[in-house]
């Protein structure tokens, strides 16, 4: 076994790095005798807005130019150049900041074999190979076919040389397999193309090897991402759609974190698993392939023709196969072959390589570095808020591929009081993604401190940067980190703010986030204008796109809930800690793309952003200062400005949903919904009791402690959701509110999926007492929530 040194450190890159860096000019150095702002100072408005201003769009781009000159692959020595340079810039005494640092993980990643690439091909009964789908894509721009650029491949798939006849499969989820068979389809032996969306990748390859499939090929429907287009002259270089021959990367491992130490910080000394016996792993060889070799493949098949829902846009009418039709391109018994193979010095065992599909490589592979960067707070040291950038892994062009950076920054507090809060944000000052650093993953950093008065201002709490790596290997860089500081930050995290891609496209902000943090990106964003509309707000602006009836507020933009598709998961699911996602996106009415086309292709690249994405690159300012805004009111606030009543509304609609859609079922197995009514009344009750306490003490002068008591339990909160037993089936799941649900039910997660599962099993059965352990589970998180928020003399 070979392992993969991971760097990890404390830096911030685009985004994170200029605006660590703007603070830092401002910051009062450690140690300083200037004296200090009062213990009762709130936040400063007048250094919020001057912060705002330095936030240049024409620096960001320029730093994210920099960042993507050439592919920077996890452990590789351009990911390597690509840490130190962030480190460089940190460190350096202008930045102004407390501290700089890196750190090192060794983890299991997938590297593609150069010397054997993956192959996906049509071979003839005699074995005479008829068509072989590309093993790179095409090279528009002359940005595609550099060296460094990684071939299409997926990530942890297994190694092994597939053959059989060819069936479509439409999205690969459990229902289509099922469909497929109940039309008499024989899938034992079969290799399935399907195409991407439906769920999740790696699950594509699960479903079909319950059905016997033994390999599977994903390729994207012009359909699902160029709203319909494919010919040349629609797609890119000429507009900002998918060519072609572009195809997706990606990780296929079902969890996240490193494989072989799963809670465990990949640290040398910890134990890890034997990584034959590791779960999560696709179990047949699947490889990403470009539609337009999956058109060849797929106008080719015989059979009956797949229901409309699966019909897409390659210009013929989809048939389910198996095998080609007896007129076409192939001989009716030709068969499909994948080569698929790991790199001998991969971090992967030589037992592991990837499949080999006849057609292009599939492998992936990750080194990632995190990054940490901090400007330690003046009064609440000990509260920590987190800013993090996303380094992943296997994409292209000229992106930042894989690696680690984990450097740190820190400013430092001069007071006794711990810091009370801790945002952590990830992506750089909100964004890019992966130290591949697609450009639509867009890097906010400013590379030199703009023009402040020094030395005049230092957070009321520690602010952290920090910069994760390996993040489409399946989130391993903030994962490790987690696990490894996990009680620091469970004690000290106050919040985190993710950025993964930061503009998708350059319509209007798009928000995920705990109920908590709404308030306080609404308070920002009312106040940044929105790009290129005459004056109006962000807000203003998102409203118009994304809106919701609330019947506290009326109508306001609708804040999305946190799944797991970013490095936000280990912090809310596994810590407990407020998060949110902050992005620019597009309009939905004009397009129906799940994601701006090019997503980890090569053509994911810094010229796609600037002429395509966001010219101007306004729309990264308006993040960078939305998250910036955030950030700042979450580091020098005196109250943390988390609004706990707001998670009343989400509990009220979960429980009305259970009311309307399950109450009667539960009634006829003996379960009564009373208790859970009464723990939400009960939460109500104390989360306004607690705001009515709060808004008394800002109009007088409260003692410290009881400023500390409650910022405590506002950053409490969101822990007391967690129960590790909620779920054995999964991994780093315990928030009961935001778990993975599978039940069709928008209710409490696993109230829903449990009565899912207990649906059609008798009265008594283990499926029905399952429901009522998740009932009770939910109760007693509901009820320890509101003693939280209650105080200490009402316990």
């Amino acid at each position: 076994m070979k392992w993969v040194n991971v760097l990890g450190g404390i830096v911030g890159a685009a985004a994170l790095l200029g605006l660590g860096i703007i603070l830092g000019h401002f910051a009062i150095p450690k140690g300083s005798d200037v004296p200090t702002p009062s213990i009762f100072q709130d936040l400063d408005l007048e250094i919020l807005e001057s912060i705002m201003q330095q936030l240049d769009a024409s620096r960001i781009r320029e730093n994210l130019r920099e960042l993507s000159r050439e592919p920077h692959l996890a452990s590789s020595p351009q990911d390597e150049a690509l840490v130190q340079l962030l480190l460089q810039r940190w460190r350096d005494p202008e930045s102004g900041l407390d501290s700089a640092e890196a750190s090192t993980y060794e983890v299991l990643l997938s590297f593609p074999s150069r010397e054997q690439p993956n192959r996906v091909a049509v071979v003839s009964p005699t074995g005479n190979v008829l068509f072989s789908c590309r093993q790179s894509e095409q090279n528009l721009t002359g940005e595609q076919g550099g060296p460094d650029v990684v071939p299409p491949y997926a990530a942890y798939a297994p190694p092994g040389t597939p053959q059989g006849l060819l069936v479509y499969a439409n999205q690969g989820t459990e229902e289509d397999f099922m469909k497929l068979q109940a039309q008499g389809i024989k899938l034992e032996g079969t290799i399935a193309l399907t195409r991407y969306g439906g769920t999740g990748r790696g699950a594509k390859a699960v479903n079909a090897a319950k059905h016997g499939v033994a390999g599977v090929l994903v390729y994207t429907d012009p359909a699902d991402i160029n709203d319909g287009q494919s010919s040349t002259n629609e797609t890119f270089p000429n507009s900002w759609r998918l060519p072609p021959s572009g195809v997706e990367r990606g990780s296929y491992y079902e969890y996240f974190g490193d494989p072989l130490t799963p809670y465990l910080p990949a640290n040398p000394s910890s134990f890890r698993l034997d990584p034959d016996n590791v779960s999560g792993f696709p179990p047949i060889p699947t490889q990403p392939i470009g539609f337009e070799d999956a058109k060849i493949l797929l106008c080719n098949l015989q059979g009956a023709s797949a229901p409309a829902a699966w019909q897409g846009a390659l210009g013929c009418d989809y048939k389910l196969g198996p095998g080609f039709q007896p007129n076409g391109d192939f001989p009716a018994d030709s068969i499909i072959t994948e080569w698929r193979r790991l790199r001998e010095n991969s971090a992967w065992d030589s037992r592991r390589r990837p499949l080999e599909m006849e057609g292009p490589e599939v492998y992936s592979k990750h080194t990632y570095k995190d990054g940490e960067a901090g400007h330690w707070g003046r009064r609440e040291q000990l509260r920590l808020v987190l800013w993090a950038v996303l380094e992943q892994g296997p994409s292209t062009g000229g992106r930042l591929e894989g690696g680690w950076h984990l450097e740190k920054a820190g400013l430092e507090r001069q007071q006794d009081l711990p810091p009370v809060a801790s945002c952590l944000a990830q992506g750089p000052f909100l964004l890019s993604e992966s130290p591949e650093f697609p450009p639509s993953h867009s890097w906010i950093l400013t590379s030199r401190p703009l023009s402040f008065s020094p030395g005049t201002w230092r957070p009321r709490r520690s602010i952290v940067f920090a910069s994760w790596g390996a993040e489409e290997f399946g989130l391993i860089g903030s994962t490790e980190f987690t696990e490894e500081f996990f009680s620091k930050l469970q004690e000290r995290a106050v919040a985190y703010i993710n950025v993964d891609i930061s503009v998708f496209a350059n319509a209007t902000l798009r928000a995920q986030g705990t109920p908590p943090v709404q308030s306080v990106i609404f308070a920002a964003s009312k106040q940044i204008p929105a790009p290129s509309l005459g004056g109006l707000s962000i807000y203003d602006n998102w409203i118009r796109y994304f809106n919701r009836s609330s019947p506290v507020y009326g109508l306001v933009p609708s804040l999305g809930s946190l799944g797991a598709g970013s490095d936000y998961a280990p912090f809310i699911h596994f810590l407990g800690i407020s998060s949110m996602d902050i992005a620019y996106t597009y309009d939905r009415s004009k397009t129906s793309a799940r994601i701006y086309p090019t997503y980890h292709t090569a053509f994911d690249t810094f010229g796609y952003v600037d002429k395509f994405v966001d010219p101007g690159f306004s729309s990264h300012q308006a993040v960078a200062r939305t998250a910036g805004s955030v950030l700042l009111r979450l580091s020098d606030s005196l109250f943390l400005p988390l609004n706990v009543s707001d998670y009343g509304e989400t509990l009220r609609s979960f429980l009305q949903a259970a009311q309307q859609n399950l109450g009667v079922l539960l009634e006829q197995h003996s379960i009564s919904l009373v208790p859970l009514v009464t723990a939400v009344e009960k939460f109500e009750g104390a989360a306004g009791a607690l705001d009515q306490r709060i808004s008394a003490l800002q109009k007088a002068t409260p003692d410290p402690l009881q400023v500390r008591m409650l910022n405590d339990q506002l950053m409490l909160l969101e822990r007391t959701f967690l129960n590790p037993r909620a779920f054995p089936e999964e991994r780093y799941y315990s928030h009961v509110l935001w778990a993975p649900r599978t039940g069709s039910v928008a209710t409490f997660p696993g109230l829903a999926n449990a009565c899912s599962r207990a649906m059609n099993t008798s009265l008594g059965s283990p499926a029905w007492a399952e429901v009522q352990r998740q009932l009770s589970i939910l109760v007693v998180a509901l009820e320890g929530a509101a003693a939280t928020l209650r105080p200490v003399a009402d316990f």
